[in-house]
């Protein structure tokens, strides 16, 4: 039987080269959250940290360095794939105080009351039942423990996402964008995560913006390059078009992207959104 999160396991699985290649690009553009989130987190030494949907590793590595050895991070991610990466970052940065462990957030198993904090960075918006994975991390935080987790914004904030759309919707339709699945734009207003937060045990206590690029390229080529690897069901209806069309379409990205030049870069990211959230007395 195919379970909600399997498509986003076999999509991420097939793409772990891919993530790879860009990891080192990603990590360093999109630091500044992975240390905010840390910041509202209030992370001090000793204490431990559950980070769902790690990826390659952020923020679960950086909170590694701010609890030291007295502390513990787990950090857990569908994609064993993925941790693998992070797991060779630990190594290198001789890290004894985490454990990357693949598993779904929807089930995941760990002690009750076993963390004082909680992370999830750019992942609920991912996820099928995200009230599913929400249950577990409140089981997992001892009373009072803080949540913080990260999400972009709407479509005219987030442009790593929305000019990958308007560039192919010169050449074919799109379906409208569906906040009420599972994307970039699922939780773009943090009033729709609230009501999610108050049904599964969380008080939103604190939200705040901030802009992040995810992406750099010298010129529109290398976005073009970008959007056929990360795009998904986009980059397949770039691969269905004609070439002359696909040839048009690399000339309207290249048009499109020099709005966010900086210098002798391309830079593409959007709004992000950040919220703290603390675990009641109410079990979900």
């Amino acid at each position: 039987m195919t379970t909600p999160t399997q498509p986003q396991q076999t999509f991420w699985a097939e793409r772990v080269a891919l993530v790879r290649r860009y990891d080192e690009m990603e990590s360093r553009l999109t630091a500044s959250v992975s240390e905010r989130m840390l910041d509202l987190a209030c992370l001090r030494p000793g204490m431990r940290v559950l980070d769902v949907a790690s990826g390659t590793g952020e923020p679960s590595l950086r909170a590694a360095h701010r609890v030291g050895p007295s502390g513990f991070v787990l950090g857990t991610d569908l994609v064993d794939g993925m941790l693998e990466t992070a797991r060779e970052k630990a190594r290198a940065q001789a890290l004894s105080n985490i454990e990357f462990r693949a598993a779904d957030a929807e089930t995941l198993e760990v002690p009750e009351q076993s963390f004082d904090v909680a992370t999830v960075r750019w992942g609920l918006m991912a996820m099928p039942r995200p009230e599913r994975a929400l249950e577990r991390i409140w089981r997992a935080l001892r009373p009072s423990g803080l949540l913080v987790c990260a999400c972009w914004g709407g479509p005219d904030q987030v442009e790593y996402a929305s000019l990958p759309r308007r560039s192919v919707a010169r050449f074919c339709q799109l379906p409208a964008i569906d906040a009420d699945v599972p994307g970039v734009f699922r939780f773009s207003d943090p009033e729709r995560l609230r009501p999610v937060l108050t049904r599964t045990g969380f008080a939103m206590e604190h939200v705040e913006s901030m802009h992040v690029p995810v992406m750099e390229a010298r010129d529109g080529a290398g976005v073009a390059r970008w959007i056929r690897d990360f795009a998904g069901p986009l980059a397949k209806l770039v691969e269905e078009l004609p070439p002359e069309a696909q040839r048009a379409w690399e000339e309207e990205v290249t048009r499109e992207c020099e709005r966010y030049r900086t210098g002798d870069k391309v830079l593409l990211g959007g709004v992000t959104w950040l919220a703290v959230a603390r675990r009641t007395d109410s079990s979900p």
